[in-house]
């Protein structure tokens, strides 16, 4: 629709720009953005003004205002990772996702909030402090819940984002801008997503470059987009995807950008649900809800059945074997002599190293460093890193084994509950909180399978609720239909920032619609 507006001539790229800034600034307490690369951004505009004044835009996303997770690297633009030991590091380079947006004409606003180098699932972590969920802030979250004080509803109420890319998650919820790039390893764009009521999808495993994204475990990440509905979603995929020769993990096929059918059809379709991802801890709320979802389906003239993934009770304890090894393998670049942060600690070459990284990563990093070198000694290697390796592919093999069986797409949640308030999130660790809260994202990682959550419906507390749809390797397309069949369904409410709209009504007014597809 924008994307349209700007062919036409009711909007123009600068003007666009300026609103999604405005917006930027007036939401700056969601902490949603480390940089705002404000004098880029209206360049870039401008340079798009030109382009739809000559009648040659280059795409779909001419003119369209993004942001770009700070694990990506850009170009003149600072690189974080949420990290000191980043902290104003300039890449000479782009992300190979980051370079397709710009030659699309894509207009970039700035990096995204995260958890320090991705690790955490509450965009709490990160140096540059926590990213504040927009539904907080909305009329739906305010009306049901009851603060005991005006300065505990401003001060503590407040809730998470997920994570790690909860600073993505919380610039599209807010409409700040309508694409958004995050990564995924474990569910770090899927579990944000969910928790900030947008469509987030984790693209198949080799389907878009890694070349630029800052890795986490080079063998599970995936760069992720995130949008304010599915058909949006295609259409960023299919600007990114397709093989790259600065990464040789990507598929050697051509990608063919598709469009998505507008009344799609689900009858011929069977939905499995996996009978293992009811597992503890899961809301009833989140659990009728999925049941609605499989009815849905089964109304539509879908065969639904139940299905089993023997294997997924051991996923996240390998997960966090392989996680942390890789990690720790990664990690090891960080010594303060080529990038990044340098201690001043000079008595020798190994003191620096060691007062460096001790300087510029927080606990949580040392600490599955820590856990990743103990996993890769010796005498551990075979017992904690081979036989996780193992377990991933069993747990790969049981949903070759049940896509093998006819099941088309997977319906599962995509978290155990709604998003929780910031005071209550920090009572437990980032260990205990990412194994609760990648239990139901971290196996389609592990198998690199596509998988994408939709927001379903408002908690009793009025904040997001999002259910997961995995899909065949490749089967983008399939998955997206689905999807897409049922946003249609759900009819998600928009959220309603009331403070936002007070101080910008008329940004506010223009943005209502979601998509620019």
């Amino acid at each position: 629709q924008v994307s349209a507006a700007l062919k036409e001539g009711h909007v123009s790229p600068r003007e666009l720009c300026r609103r999604c800034l405005a917006l930027i600034k007036s939401t700056r307490f969601l902490n949603a953005y480390i940089t705002v690369a404000e004098e880029t951004a209206l360049r870039q505009a401008e340079e798009s003004e030109e382009r739809y004044k000559r009648g040659q835009p280059l795409g779909v996303l001419d003119g369209i205002p993004v942001a770009v997770k700070d694990n990506f690297n850009t170009a003149g633009i600072e690189t974080t990772c949420a990290s000191n030991m980043l902290k104003g590091y300039i890449s000479p380079y782009n992300a190979t996702v980051v370079q397709k947006l710009l030659d699309q004409g894509a207009v970039l606003l700035g990096k995204t909030n995260l958890d320090e180098f991705a690790m955490g699932s509450g965009s709490t972590d990160g140096v540059f402090g926590p990213v504040r969920n927009p539904w907080s802030y909305s009329r739906q979250y305010k009306e049901k819940s009851v603060p005991k004080s005006h300065s505990e509803d401003k001060e503590s109420n407040w809730v998470i984002t997920g994570g790690s890319s909860g600073g993505s998650a919380a610039a599209v919820s807010s409409f700040t801008c309508f694409a958004a790039l995050g990564s995924d390893t474990g569910g770090s764009t899927r579990n944000p997503a969910a928790h900030c009521g947008v469509v987030g999808l984790k693209p198949t495993y080799g389907l878009i470059s890694r070349h630029g994204l800052i890795p986490l475990v080079n063998s599970m990440d995936v760069p992720g987009i995130l949008t304010r509905c599915v058909d949006d979603a295609a259409v960023v995929l299919g600007s990114l995807a397709g093989h790259d020769p600065k990464d040789s993990t990507t598929v050697q096929d051509n990608f063919k950008p598709f469009e998505l059918p507008d009344l799609p059809d689900v009858s011929k379709l069977c939905i499995g649900i996996p009978k293992e991802y009811q597992a503890p801890g899961l809301s009833s709320e989140i659990l009728a809800l999925w049941s609605k979802a499989a009815d849905l389906f089964k109304n539509a003239g879908a065969k639904v059945t139940e299905v089993s993934l023997p294997h997924t009770r051991y996923s996240i304890v390998c997960y966090h074997v392989l996680c942390t090894a890789e990690v720790a393998s990664n990690m090891a670049r960080f010594d303060g002599l080529e990038y990044g942060h340098r201690s001043e600690m000079n008595r020798s070459t190994e003191s620096m190293y060691a007062a460096t990284r001790r300087e510029g990563f927080n606990d949580v990093v040392r600490g599955r460093i820590l856990a990743g070198n103990y996993f890769l000694l010796k005498q551990n290697y075979e017992n904690y890193f081979i036989k996780a390796q193992k377990v991933r592919r069993l747990i790969a093999s049981d949903f070759v084994k049940v896509f093998g069986s006819g099941v088309d797409v997977l319906l599962t949640p995509t978290t155990l509950s709604h998003a929780v308030p910031y005071l209550e999130f920090i009572k437990e660790d980032n260990r205990t909180r990412s194994a609760q809260d990648d239990i139901l994202t971290q196996a389609a990682n592990m198998a690199g399978l596509p998988a994408i959550n939709v927001p379903t419906a408002l908690s009793e507390r009025g904040l997001p609720i999002g259910l997961q749809f995995i899909g065949r390797s490749f089967q983008e397309k399939q998955l997206l239909t689905v999807a897409k069949w049922f946003e249609k369904q759900v009819k998600f409410p928009m959220i309603q920032l009331e403070e936002v709209k007070r101080h910008n009504h008329d940004v506010f007014q223009h943005q209502k619609s979601a998509s620019f597809s």
